[in-house]
């Protein structure tokens, strides 16, 4: 799944004040505007910038194409609970057949057989396989997920955002995407 970005519209790459990107995936971008808007209110630093440039009569800027905020804004330690979150744990992956099609989520132990929506018990399936399964148990369909469903940190949520980028990366977001990567030996 790949999430748009125009090239034309100039986005810039927000940073934490650690220089890691506020998020993966979607990534941390803020139109041209409100980047300037921002340095105006002396909130970010301009890390980088495009060639292009606006102006008023009596001022001219080049447009910022990464930020770095000034205050450090300290992530969530549990992401929330949503479809799109148990999606990204999942790779955007029907967990049964390996499709990226019509997703939706499933109860591994189906809310018929006293099953909760929770972490533990959700994953991605395709219509049809959650059709196929409906209310069974896994052992009754014959349909066992691809992954254990668990509750993902923030952390397992940004390297899998990472498998998934933009249409578009500007060159100058480069280095600030993938420096915290561990490196192979």
């Amino acid at each position: 799944m790949t999430i748009a970005v125009s090239p034309q519209s100039l986005p810039a790459l927000v940073l934490n004040a650690d220089y890691r990107p506020l998020s993966y995936y979607p990534l941390s971008l803020w139109s041209w505007q409100d980047a300037i808007k921002a340095v105006f209110l002396d909130r970010v630093n301009i890390i980088a910038e495009y060639d292009q440039s606006v102006s008023s009569p009596s001022f001219s800027m080049r447009l910022p194409s990464v930020v770095c905020l000034k205050t450090y804004v300290q992530p969530s330690r549990n992401p929330a609970f949503t479809r799109f979150n148990v999606f990204l744990r999942d790779r955007f992956e029907c967990q049964y057949c390996g499709a990226h099609d019509d997703l939706t989520f499933d109860h591994v132990i189906p809310r018929a057989h006293g099953g909760e929506t929770t972490w533990e018990n959700v994953v991605a399936a395709c219509s049809p396989c959650n059709l196929r399964k409906g209310s069974k148990l896994p052992k009754q369909a014959g349909m066992f997920p691809a992954q254990k469903p668990y509750q993902p940190t923030v952390q397992d949520l940004h390297n899998n955002g990472r498998l998934f980028p933009p249409n578009y990366l500007h060159d100058s977001w480069l280095d600030y995407l993938y420096w915290d990567t561990e490196l192979q030996p």
